[in-house]
């Protein structure tokens, strides 16, 4: 009799174990930080693209603007600074390097629009084909980069929730120790009203 009630006993203790750890969230966590990996990747790629776009821009604009060499310089110099700062995936859960990686981001996007604005007092310029293939990839550009942020931070969302519900903060505070990533933020220039001058 005491080996049928230990069998019943630890048949329901499997039973048990089996229920518990099928709804702790351990692997859902981590797929959750698997698509902030790769949402932060295919942002990444994006951004890449902009700043391989740029220097072709850049040197069409030259030949028709040379004494705008201020604002030309201005695009280099923040395209060189956006791609020398690194944001790695395990970067992702400190809000500084995030911060630092967007700043460095919306310099670019800030110098990109004041060369559209030099770009308006060449009327050659903007009739010239290469200048206008080359605004269009980049204006594409600038649309992809805004779709892959909307999804890294849809993505970021997911996972951030995932970690702190319950169960899997248990489980994720006693065996997996993963941290809140950080929102990829719009620049505090965006919330300025563009001043229009005719």
């Amino acid at each position: 009799m005491k080996t049928a009630v230990k069998k019943a006993l630890m048949i329901g203790v499997v039973i048990v174990a089996a229920v518990v750890l099928s709804s702790c969230g351990y692997n859902t966590m981590q797929r959750y930080e698997e698509a902030v990996f790769k949402a932060w990747g295919d942002l990444d790629a994006q951004l890449q693209r902009r700043a391989d776009l740029i220097p072709n821009l850049v040197e069409t604009v030259k030949g028709f603007a040379s004494q705008e060499r201020e604002t030309l310089e201005a695009v280099i110099n923040a395209r060189s600074r956006a791609t020398s700062i690194q944001l790695t995936p395990e970067m992702l859960s400190d809000p500084q390097a995030v911060a630092q990686f967007q700043e460095a981001q919306g310099s670019l996007s800030s110098a990109l629009s004041r060369l559209m604005v030099v770009v308006e007092a060449y009327p050659e310029l903007k009739s010239n084909q290469n200048f206008r293939d080359l605004q269009v990839q980049l204006e594409g550009t600038e649309n992809r980069i805004s779709v892959a942020r909307q999804r890294y931070n849809k993505a970021v969302e997911r996972f951030n929730f995932s970690i702190r519900r319950f169960p899997n903060s248990i489980t994720n505070n006693i065996l997996l120790h993963l941290e809140r990533k950080a929102y990829f933020e719009a620049d505090a220039t965006a919330r300025e009203v563009p001043k229009v001058e005719f």
